[in-house]
C-alpha cells in the first residue's frame, strides 16, 4: 500500500497546519489538558480520514482479453441500455460505479488497447447519482480500442458534489494495459463504462467492485 501522488502535497501541508494548530493551542491554553487532548485527537482523526482517501494499493494486473474489468472501486448503481452520443453514436450497455469517499480513488483501464479518443469537459457538480450527471457534470471521456478484438469501450470519469478534481494521465494514441492506471478522482464520484449490447454483464445492481479486479462484462 502506497500513498497516491495526488495526495502527497495536500497531506504534507495538512500535517504542517495541524501541527501548527496543536502547537499554538498548547502555547495559548497551558494547563487545559482535556481541551488540548481533544484537539489533538480531532487532528489525528481528520488527518487519517484524508490519508485513506489517497491510498493506492498494488494489484496484480489481469490478463483476460475477453473480460472488461471495473475501472474503479465502489458500488454498481446503474446497469441499463443507453444511447452514447458523444463519440460512439450508438446504443450501448452502461455500467456505472459510484465511488464513495471511503473507496480507493484510482481509476484503471478495463481492457488493454489504444486510447482512440479523449476529451475533458468542464461542467456542473450535481450529485454523482443524478441522471444528468453523466452529461452535465465535470467529466472526462475516454474511448479505448481493444487490442485483441478492435471493440471500442467508452469510459467516463464524472465529478460530483464533493469530488471536484478529475485527474487523467492519458491522451489520444497512448497504449493502455488492462488494470493500468489512467486517472484519479479526488474524494470519490462516479465512473461509467459503455460496453457493446451483446456483451455478457457479470455484475448486478449494488454489487461492490474493485478496480482492475472485479470483472464487469464478457465480450463476445
Amino acid at each position: 500500500m502506497t500513498i497516491h501522488k495526488e495526495g502527497r502535497q495536500l497531506l504534507f501541508w495538512m500535517l504542517v497546519v495541524l501541527a501548527g494548530v496543536n502547537f499554538a493551542t498548547h502555547q495559548l491554553m497551558p494547563g487545559q489538558d482535556t481541551v488540548l487532548n481533544l484537539i489533538l485527537l480531532a487532528s489525528i482523526i481528520i488527518y487519517l480520514l484524508v490519508l485513506q482517501f489517497f491510498r493506492n494499493p498494488t494489484i496484480p494486473l489481469p490478463e483476460d482479453e475477453q473480460l472488461v474489468y471495473a475501472p474503479a472501486d465502489g458500488k454498481v448503481v446503474v446497469i441499463e441500455e443507453a444511447q452514447e452520443d458523444e463519440y460512439l453514436k450508438e446504443r450501448r450497455k452502461q455500467i456505472s460505479i459510484f465511488m464513495s469517499p471511503v473507496n480507493v480513488h484510482v481509476n484503471r483501464s478495463p481492457v488493454s488497447g489504444i486510447v482512440e479518443y479523449f476529451k475533458y469537459h468542464p461542467g456542473k457538480y450535481m450529485v454523482a447519482w443524478h441522471p444528468k450527471a453523466s452529461y452535465e457534470n465535470e467529466r472526462s471521456t475516454m474511448v479505448v480500442k481493444h487490442s485483441k478484438t478492435g471493440v471500442q469501450l467508452l469510459v467516463r470519469q464524472i465529478a460530483g458534489a464533493v469530488a471536484r478534481r478529475i485527474k487523467y494521465y492519458v491522451k489520444e494514441g497512448d497504449p493502455l494495459v488492462q488494470g493500468g492506471e489512467f486517472g484519479f478522482i479526488k474524494f470519490g464520484s462516479r465512473v461509467d463504462v459503455f460496453v457493446p449490447l451483446d456483451a455478457e454483464i457479470l455484475v448486478n445492481i449494488d454489487d461492490k467492485t474493485k478496480g482492475g479486479i472485479t470483472p464487469l462484462a464478457r465480450l463476445k
